[in-house]
């Protein structure tokens, strides 16, 4: 199984962050801007409209105030798994460090998931600080 990684520095206060992580379908809006384009609710899922015309079902498997932690699952397209996690933390300073992790079968398609997630690391950083 295929594993890529993220983690930055994000210039915001946690509780902050994590708000915007948590609001499940405010990602254009809230965590991810130009990254994802539109979400839609459906259910417990959320379809995800990404910036290059991707479109994705991701199904909320956790949501864990008290760690500060979502994790979801990609339920169509090209994977036989997808588990992905994000994670706020606080760092010393008062800033946050933000962790995006992507568990996924099949492996070959991390070729194409590092960038993608690169990009969106930087979107995330980008629209939490601004």
């Amino acid at each position: 199984m295929a594993t890529v990684r993220k983690v930055i520095r994000i210039d915001t206060d946690p509780a902050t962050a994590w708000d915007a992580v948590r609001d499940w379908t405010a990602l254009p809006t809230r965590l991810v801007r130009g990254f994802v384009v539109d979400t839609k609710a459906d259910g417990e899922d959320r379809i995800v409209t990404f910036f290059n015309g991707i479109v994705a079902r991701e199904r909320l498997v956790a949501l864990d105030d008290a760690e500060r932690r979502l994790v979801w699952s990609v339920v169509d397209g090209p994977y036989t798994h997808h588990n992905g996690a994000a994670q706020v933390f606080a760092e010393p300073d008062g800033t946050t460090r933000f962790e995006w992790t992507a568990d996924f079968l099949p492996d070959e398609l991390a070729d194409r998931i590092e960038p993608m997630m690169e990009r969106g690391i930087q979107a995330v950083k980008e629209t939490l600080e601004n």
